[in-house]
């Protein structure tokens, strides 16, 4: 189920809220059991066929958390053990839906060989409940965490704000808050500022990332099919897909967020305006944020992060970026691109070693910081042309076309492909101006938000005037968005 679809928001929100509050009041227990099972019915609308295995995901975790919690700190090797099991457990199943068909593509490739295992199809979300739970197994080994109750932690996991798309959670985040009473009572400013957060997230989504998604698919398709492009071509299609891809996955974070304050909970961000950047490292701190401290804290601190010398720092970031390019899809492209960022982050440290305290008289110059920002945005325009082109060759095509190694254009505006889309170079032009000067210029939603709610806190007579101005919004926004002739899918319910 969409957050964006006329289902989700007059049919499946008006009764989850009603419910999880009318049982709140008197039954809190029974209220979180409420939510679980209406976040199961939210997955499987989309994919019924899979509701039993994120049923089982969710059983074998449950247990053996359990089980490592009860053993952590009396019986530390059996808990090691339990843990191993966990991982494999988890990395398997994600490893057969996801990679299966990868692994046997790629080694017909290599080897002219025919296997096949039939296509498997992969369950929406499934890496995000996978990572949740494999740091909710770690975090009870390492810190002795533990969870007692099937329905929370069964909640916790499928949380429908987060379950298809993220944030990735971590135990100590969420469990806390549903065990406040305060919860599961209604709280008009959390109502009021929600919504406003949600509307954001589907304008976000539903007017800028859809607004310019034609113009990047009509470039990348046309790559793919095999048309040279012209330089400017290739610049629109890549800074379009930019744009695209941020308003999109960000747009959803913002709904996520905003609707899962209407129950009082709150989810972490997961971005922090990344496209205002100074460096690569400062843009992994602000994109994706949940998966990039999962990726820290799991993966790059346990190889050993900058503990064991400089050599070790960079081989250490460029397999946690390959790895974490690979979590992003069973494509070669994405473990390049992942590759290419693990580049860029082990170049900003060496860069930032060598110049030592020197760079600290120069890096506040606002001539340094333009050309820093610009260096920075054009590497990750450069990079997400690998994250959408299906294929190497498609990238290829694109890359070498930004390079000014396609063909001639005879003016500006002279672009068979975009025409032949029913597009223009004026109005490509045009949105990823106005898009750029969103992303870059103003402050992020996240700040956005906090000030409604603290407006809403400090003046709640307004509140209301608020709510209704929000509800109005959601509603155009979401008749729109049904209006058009096919509703989109979030990009990132493809990871």
């Amino acid at each position: 189920m969409l957050f964006t679809t006329l289902a989700f928001a007059f049919g499946y929100l008006p009764l989850v809220f009603s419910g999880f509050f009318l049982l709140g009041r008197r039954w809190p227990n029974a209220a979180a059991a409420w939510l679980f099972l209406a976040s199961l019915f939210f997955y499987g609308y989309w994919m019924p066929q899979f509701t039993l295995l994120l049923l089982a995901s969710i059983a074998v975790n449950f247990a053996v958390g359990h089980a490592i919690g009860q053993s952590a700190t009396t019986r530390r090797a059996h808990a090691r053990l339990l843990l191993i099991l966990g991982v494999v457990f988890n990395l398997g199943l994600l490893s057969y839906f996801k990679y299966a068909n990868f692994l046997v593509d790629s080694l017909n490739a290599a080897l002219g060989a025919d296997w096949s295992l039939g296509r498997i199809t992969l369950p929406i979300g499934i890496s995000f409940f996978t990572f949740t739970q494999l740091a909710f197994l770690a975090d009870a080994y390492h810190k002795g965490v533990k969870e007692y109750r099937p329905a929370h932690y069964g909640l916790f996991v499928t949380y429908f704000p987060h379950l298809v798309a993220g944030p990735v959670l971590h135990h100590a985040q969420m469990m806390p808050q549903f065990s406040q009473a305060s919860t599961y009572r209604v709280d008009a400013s959390n109502v009021a500022a929600g919504l406003a957060i949600f509307a954001i997230g589907l304008f976000k989504k539903i007017i800028l990332a859809d607004g310019v998604s034609p113009y990047a698919d009509a470039i990348f398709n046309a790559a793919h099919g095999g048309a040279v492009l012209h330089g400017s071509e290739a610049w629109i299609g890549a800074l379009a897909y930019t744009f695209q891809l941020y308003f999109d996955f960000s747009g959803y974070s913002d709904m996520a967020v905003g609707l899962s304050l209407l129950f009082n909970i709150r989810l972490p961000y997961n971005f922090n305006s990344p496209y205002q950047s100074l460096n690569i490292s400062d843009f992994w701190r602000r994109w994706h944020m949940s998966l990039s401290t999962f990726l820290r804290d799991y993966l790059y601190i346990p190889l050993g992060g900058n503990r064991h010398g400089g050599a070790r720092r960079y081989v250490n970031l460029m397999l946690t970026m390959l790895l974490g390019g690979l979590w992003h899809g069973a494509n070669w492209t994405f473990v390049i691109w992942g590759g290419l960022h693990g580049l860029y982050l082990g170049l900003n440290h060496g860069y930032r070693a060598l110049l030592g305290t020197r760079l600290a008289r120069v890096e506040h110059h606002p001539l340094y910081r333009m050309l820093a920002w610009a260096l920075t945005f054009c590497a990750v325009v450069v990079a997400w042309v690998l994250f959408r082109a299906p294929d190497f060759t498609t990238a290829a095509t694109v890359l070498r076309a930004m390079a000014g190694l396609g063909v001639a254009m005879s003016s500006f505006d002279d672009s068979i492909v975009l025409w032949n889309a029913g597009l223009s170079v004026a109005g490509a032009t045009a949105h990823c101006l106005g898009l750029g000067a969103i992303a870059v210029l103003l402050p992020n939603s996240n700040g956005m938000g906090e000030r409604v709610l603290a407006l809403y806190r400090r003046h709640p007579q307004g509140r209301w005037l608020g709510l209704g101005a929000a509800l109005v919004s959601c509603v155009f926004l979401i008749v729109i968005n049904d209006a058009r002739d096919a509703v989109s899918p979030f990009i990132y319910f493809n990871f």
